[in-house]
């Protein structure tokens, strides 16, 4: 320990000798016969002189306490007395002793005025009583002791808490869930672990905590309500010590809303209003979600979700329906297990509707005959089908005529006329070198007429081509100044072709 010196204080005055007092002054004898003069009176005594007021002590340091604890020494802290007297303060004397004697020594050799100070070159092991005074002219104050010994110990590693990230803000936790919070810490010898929530010791029943050396485990098997609260964690080697608080909250589904009524009914619109639940499910809460259902169905399908608002409007409904609605409640748990409803029907009516038609005057489609697509030249064969067509557009109706060489074609079997949708065709059945010539299409209204021409061209067989179809050319005249006929017969149809010709002027010695 550390030697101790006489503690440096300032003399105090000693007042001065206060003087006999003198005895009351004796009576005068009485004057003797024959008219003796009295003695002459001594002068009173002098009053004895006073000393000057004794100066006072000042006050006890305030709220000692231990700063850092190592090996070989300890640092202390501690505030001004509250009553330095009238002379000031001159500083503070530092003392210790060893745990269970009253040895004390001083740890300063000269006063000082700073409320910190380490006494060093302790040796480990040691248990020390430390206490503090205050001094000024007046003495020394009641000395500041702390309240329990300090063991100077080697401290490898000051306590510190390492609170997780998840845990640093609110830990929300449904009702009826486990809560288990793995908190590491650091400190060497290894600290003592304690929990309290706001302030008062865990409940066993509870809670169950299990402290490790690197870490502390804090278990709730089943969350309810009440365990929501500050928990307040602290590690602790000695003097040294380090605290956490970890806010735990455990929530659970809101109540419904109340009071939801129908405000007002308009067009396709619904106004709702309503009053927050009276129990939030310990969780602010998020919104409200509104549904609505028509009376037909009878099915719910949400119209808005998390309305921050107590009130709504409902918009897009249906013309002649009545829907009744309902409104849950949300926080961070879910919805309300229970929705408010409305106690009456919206009924969006149908408004009168009287149809007045339009006015407008009719097109007039009118149009003289007009041939959009005409007639196209073309060439057959003898004794096969063939067709032409044309196109006209014309309003009324027109009238379709058909000529052949500009003579009408009336009603003749081997012609057949027809018009659709505009569409006009004329089929020749079976035609013959007899049937080629101009064709046209004339169409009338009473707007006027148009017509179309083209040519037809009907070919004859050759004579390789009727052999083929079983034919032969027979000779009618063999003079050479005569026409010679060649009938081919078998063609298709039963019919026969005549070719008519002449023989060469003159005979180069061929056979006829």
């Amino acid at each position: 320990m550390p030697s101790k010196e006489p503690d440096p204080e300032l003399a105090q005055a000693t007042p001065a000798a206060e003087p006999a007092e003198t005895p009351a002054a004796v009576a005068a004898p009485a004057s003797p016969a024959g008219g003796a003069l009295p003695p002459e009176p001594q002068p009173p005594a002098a009053a004895p002189e006073r000393g000057e007021p004794k100066a006072e002590p000042p006050s006890c340091p305030l709220h000692l306490a231990v700063e850092d604890v190592n090996d070989n020494s300890v640092s202390l802290t501690w505030k001004a007395p509250e009553q330095a007297g009238s002379t000031g303060l001159d500083g503070y004397l530092v003392e210790c002793c060893r745990d269970g004697t009253e040895d004390w020594e001083a740890a300063n050799k000269e006063l000082f005025l700073s409320v910190r100070y380490t006494i060093r070159n302790l040796t480990p092991g040691d248990r020390l009583q430390i206490r503090v005074k205050a001094v000024n002219a007046g003495g020394m104050s009641v000395p500041a002791v702390l309240e329990q010994p300090v063991v100077i110990r080697e401290i490898l590693e000051h306590p510190k808490i390492r609170v997780p990230r998840h845990l640093r803000q609110t830990y929300i936790r449904p009702v009826g869930e486990a809560v288990n919070l793995l908190i590491p810490f650091q400190g060497q010898p290894r600290p003592q672990v304690s929990w309290s929530k706001d302030g008062q010791p865990l409940d066993p029943k509870r809670v169950t905590v299990r402290n490790g050396d690197r870490d502390t485990i804090f278990f709730i098997r089943k969350a309810e309500r009440s365990d929501s609260g500050q928990y307040q964690l602290s590690v602790k080697i000695d003097r040294l010590e380090d605290k956490a608080t970890i806010d735990i909250r455990v929530v659970e589904q809101p109540g419904p809303p109340e009071n939801l009524k129908l405000v007002d009914v308009w067009g396709f619109n619904v106004a709702l209003e309503w009053s927050p639940p009276k129990d939030n499910g310990n969780a602010a809460l998020k919104g409200y979600t509104v549904q609505k259902s028509d009376r037909k169905s009878g099915q719910w399908f949400t119209v808005v979700e998390r309305c921050s608002r107590l009130s709504c409007t409902v918009s897009d409904l249906i013309i002649g329906n009545s829907y009744s609605f309902r409104v849950f409640s949300e926080n961070a748990c879910g919805h309300s297990a229970v929705a408010a409803v409305t106690t009456e029907l919206a009924h969006i009516p149908k408004p009168e509707i009287v149809y007045q038609p339009e006015k407008y005057l009719g097109r007039d489609f009118s149009e003289a005959p007009k041939f959009t697509q005409p007639l196209a030249d073309r060439s057959t064969t003898r004794g096969y089908n063939t067709q032409l067509f044309c196109c006209v557009r014309a309003f009324p109706k027109p009238k379709i005529i058909w000529l052949k060489n500009q003579m009408e074609i009336r009603e003749d079997p081997k012609y057949i006329a027809v018009i659709n949708e505009g569409v006009c065709s004329l089929e020749i059945r079976k035609p013959s070198p007899f049937d080629g010539g101009v064709y046209t299409c004339k169409a009338v209204n009473p707007l006027g007429e148009a017509s179309v021409d083209c040519r037809l061209d009907v070919k004859a067989l050759s004579c390789a081509e009727a052999a083929s179809c079983g034919g032969s050319p027979a000779p009618v005249l063999q003079s050479p100044n005569v026409p010679l006929a060649v009938t081919i017969k078998s063609f298709p149809g039963g019919q026969s072709v005549v070719m008519v010709g002449y023989p060469p002027r003159r005979d180069l010695g061929g056979t006829m």
